[in-house]
């Protein structure tokens, strides 16, 4: 099992997971918050195609993340995976798509995935987070979220890899030029992380099998690589080069499992 990020940040995101068992390879792309073509461009790049997609996921309705899913699905007649609330909010369910509703805490089984959705605080209408595993190892991702909550720690403890959101550092918000309303929106419950928030819910969790680390999602304007980084290293005990961060360019290139 493997996986590799497109590009993570508000102006789009998207991560490719991969799974083997013998002869077959199970391909899932979580989110497609970007343009058909530059989705293309950026799975290139991974050594992958759209073609070779067993399924989309998505978290919730937010451009960045719903991006051309909708379009690519159509085209290349691709399962489409999502909550009741985003199809309706996207309107998957009237688009001629192969649509998939999700429920939260219900695994499903794509190829050799394993895809357990689960509900978190967000400002969308029926927003889920994923772990995915094919058996041996899990994957956590948790991006979009406003606070902590304990089933998000139950769900996540024990996983092998986890992608965490470490959108903003809170003194750079505050001093930033961006709208009170825009700031409460960020800051609030039903928000983004901030780093601090990001290691609080690592800190919570059962890091007895985590292998990788992956700071996502981080503001441009409102937050710096080396400050996700220090943020949830200290919880690790390691340097906070270990900490691996998913830019909004480049992503970040294939890590193992």
């Amino acid at each position: 099992m493997r996986f590799a990020s497109l590009g993570s940040g508000s102006e789009g995101n998207a991560l490719l997971v991969e799974a083997q068992s013998g002869v077959t390879t199970t391909r899932v792309l979580l989110d497609c918050g970007f343009s058909a073509k530059e989705v293309e461009r950026r799975l290139t790049r991974l050594g992958a195609s759209v073609e070779g997609l067993d399924a989309i996921l998505i978290t919730h309705e937010h451009s960045d993340h719903i991006g051309s899913a909708l379009t690519l699905a159509r085209k290349w007649s691709i399962p489409l995976y999502m909550s009741w609330g985003t199809a309706r909010a996207v309107g998957a369910d009237e688009a001629g798509v192969d649509l998939q509703v999700l429920w939260g805490d219900e695994a499903v089984a794509i190829g050799d995935l394993s895809i357990l959705p689960y509900t978190v605080p967000h400002d969308a209408r029926e927003p889920l987070q994923y772990v995915l595993s094919n058996g041996a190892s899990r994957l956590g991702v948790l991006t979009d979220v406003g606070t902590s909550t304990p089933h998000i720690s139950a769900v996540l403890s024990g996983c092998d890899a986890l992608v965490l959101e470490c959108n903003h550092d809170v003194r750079m918000l505050a001093g930033s030029r961006y709208p009170q309303s825009l700031k409460a929106r960020i800051g609030g419950n039903h928000g983004h992380l901030n780093n601090e928030a990001a290691a609080e819910i690592l800190a919570s969790l059962d890091r007895s099998r985590l292998r990788h680390l992956v700071a996502a999602h981080l503001s441009q304007q409102n937050n710096s690589p080396e400050l996700a980084q220090a943020a949830v290293a200290g919880v690790l005990g390691a340097e906070p080069t270990e900490v691996v961060v998913a830019s909004q360019d480049e992503g970040f290139a294939w890590l193992s499992l």
